[in-house]
């Protein structure tokens, strides 16, 4: 009965190896199963990246192409807004080659087409934000270039006397200062 008893014990024995066996081999068909879930994951995340870096590797070269674009054309409206300008000059020029008018009315017309085509460029110039630097008030080192400095007895020290050049400003920027005489 030993013997029986011994044998049932080793089946038993042998049973629970066999048990745990397979309770090993299932978590290691898990843990297998686990990875290539994990792998496929990865994979699947490393081609989002793929993909997403490169929408902005193209959205960066569509936006500096655009850039250089703005860039080279900035002015293009301005230059626009200054051809009815040219044009004037250059009816001016060949008004002048017309022999038929005496010298004196042609003088005249000549001004007045020159006064008319200044004003065509002050028009263009408002339109874009460029303006004449102010010369009212006191010698501003900012807006103001001092070429002389005379004596007045009618201004003050520091006051403008005399505009040589005027000075233009875009909004806040000057493009250049007014050249002026300034009282000692």
């Amino acid at each position: 009965m030993n013997e029986k008893i011994e044998n049932e014990e080793a089946q038993h024995i042998e049973e629970l190896e066999n048990v745990e066996e397979e309770q090993q081999i299932e978590p290691e068909v898990e843990v297998v199963d686990e990875v290539t879930l994990l792998q496929q994951k990865v994979s699947e995340l490393e081609d989002k990246y793929l993909r997403a870096n490169a929408d902005f590797d193209n959205m960066k070269r569509r936006l500096e192409k655009e850039k250089m674009q703005a860039i080279s054309y900035a002015h293009e409206v301005f230059a626009r807004d200054l051809l009815p300008v040219i044009d004037s000059l250059e009816m001016a020029i060949l008004s002048g080659s017309n022999t038929e008018v005496a010298s004196e009315e042609l003088l005249g017309k000549l001004k007045e087409g020159l006064e008319l085509t200044i004003e065509q460029f002050r028009k263009a110039f408002d339109k874009h934000g460029v303006a004449l630097v102010d010369i009212e008030g006191g010698f501003d080192p900012n807006f103001h270039e001092a070429v002389m400095q005379l004596e007045s007895e009618e201004k003050n020290s520091g006051e403008i006397l005399q505009v040589f050049q005027k000075g233009y400003k875009i909004k806040d920027r000057i493009l250049r200062p007014a050249m002026v005489s300034i009282v000692k």
